[in-house]
């Protein structure tokens, strides 16, 4: 695997973040709520002292000409070229809650394509990424999506609408394992590196923020992302708008998209 600037960057600012974040994860100051974010979700201290320091290190790094980040919207970077996808934690529940599933997602895109996608688990240091036409890697290591086929032996994460499982429900009763792991970013990597079969969520609150790097990371390692209707899933810059996605291994796509129909 060959580092970009980008990848260097992005793995140099996850390891600092990962020490700065520690002493409030799990905590209640973590939590606390400080104001609303651009997502129009609240921002928790924990959510405000990540996106600063990640920010500092974009604005010196200069790998970047703006960031669409899910607290402050669209900033300005010093870099020439570029658009970064910002989360500086995806899962804050889970990391405020001490539960060791929480990430940092980073997309880089340039001509209107991704191409670039960086997660690290913040609580286990584990580093997905991918480049386009590149393939995905875990911690430097190639991956690829799992050879499962069939519905009854998969296992998936799957999210409904809240109070409302009947989109769901057909396809929740035919897969063998369900989850729901709460960080979205992570998730699809765990599609891309087998872990899981499949990501299915119906809420219409995921945002580019959540998805650009984890789409990437999960394609390039062999899956298939689309909206629930098997079409193109796109995403406007506006971070207080969500969209639904389907991402799977290529095998089994198909079955899931019938059964949501």
């Amino acid at each position: 695997m060959n580092e970009t600037p980008f990848y260097t960057a992005c793995r140099e600012l996850s390891t600092r973040l990962r020490a700065e974040i520690s002493d409030l994860v799990g905590t209640e100051q973590g939590g606390a709520e400080i104001g609303m974010g651009a997502d129009q979700t609240p921002t928790e201290v924990i959510d405000a002292v990540a996106e600063s320091l990640v920010l500092d290190h974009l604005r010196n790094s200069c790998i970047g000409r703006r960031v669409i980040s899910e607290e402050a919207g669209v900033i300005d970077l010093p870099g020439e070229e570029g658009t970064i996808y910002l989360d500086p934690i995806d899962g804050t529940y889970n990391a405020v809650a001490g539960i060791p599933f929480y990430a940092i997602s980073l997309g880089y895109a340039s001509d209107g394509e991704m191409k670039e996608g960086y997660v690290m688990d913040l609580a286990s240091g584990e580093e997905f990424y991918a480049v386009l036409g590149g393939g995905a890697f875990l911690d430097g290591m190639p991956i690829s999506v799992s050879t499962i086929s069939s519905l009854h032996t998969s296992a998936m994460s799957l999210y409904g609408k809240k109070f409302d499982p009947a989109s769901i429900i057909r396809l929740w009763s035919e897969i063998r394992r369900w989850r729901l792991f709460g960080a979205s970013a992570l998730e699809l990597c765990y599609v891309a590196c087998g872990r899981i079969d499949g990501f299915v969520d119906l809420r219409n609150t995921l945002r580019i923020t959540d998805a650009a790097a984890g789409m990437l990371i999960c394609t390039e390692a062999g899956g298939i992302v689309t909206t629930p209707d098997g079409g193109e899933v796109g995403f406007p810059d506006d971070v207080a708008v969500g969209r639904c996605m389907v991402a799977t291994n290529a095998v089994i796509h198909r079955k899931v998209i019938e059964y949501l129909r």
